[in-house]
């Protein structure tokens, strides 16, 4: 099934290279110019306004999911094509994921890294069938990725689902192995129980 809409995880801060604000606005315009619709956290500050505002600036649809304890401190983007405010984060989170057909992680700290790898957890685990991506920027995720190599090599994580997660330095590329995307099942325990 072809995408319709791109989940962004990303830093309610810019970071301190210029490089991952540059990657925001070009990630936005791409999701926009292929008509996909934005989800996101709703906040107008650091990466996460960054993106909006682009995908908003080159004609596209986005939608920020936004608690409301954080409508003020993330400061609640009042521009998009819908803001919903929701309860707390695990509203939010299951929003996000309910709205989207895929999800990409930009640069960003701890919110980011903890939102990627629940809906990655629950795509090992087989609640959903759908794609993952990091967009590369400068090496930001380099030393992440691996790692993850290295908990596959110890027997954590299976291959299949470590393959589940695509990078790439571009937003195109990217989103073009998103949409190429297909779910292998693999069952996640690594190993059976003794009898």
């Amino acid at each position: 099934m072809p995408l319709a809409s791109v989940c962004v995880f990303c830093g309610a801060s810019t970071g301190t290279n210029p490089a991952y604000r540059e990657a925001a606005i070009a990630l936005g315009r791409a999701l926009a110019e292929r008509k996909l619709t934005l989800v996101y956290g709703g906040g107008a500050v650091g990466l996460m306004g960054i993106v909006a505002d682009a995908a908003l600036a080159a004609g596209g649809e986005v939608i920020g999911i936004i608690p409301k304890s954080l409508m003020d401190k993330e400061i609640g983007h009042k521009g998009l094509t819908r803001l919903e405010v929701v309860d707390g984060m695990h509203a939010r989170k299951a929003r996000m994921a309910e709205l989207s057909d895929a999800f990409i992680a930009l640069p960003g700290g701890l919110g980011t890294l903890e939102e990627l790898f629940e809906v990655w957890t629950w795509g090992q685990l087989g609640y959903h069938g759908k794609p993952l991506g990091l967009l590369e920027v400068n090496g930001f995720y380099s030393k992440l990725t691996g790692f993850l190599d290295h908990i596959v090599g110890e027997g954590f994580v299976r291959a299949a689902h470590r393959d589940m997660l695509q990078v790439s330095e571009s937003p195109q590329t990217l989103l073009d192995a998103l949409d190429n995307w297909q779910p292998t099942v693999a069952p996640k325990w690594v190993e059976q129980k003794p009898d």
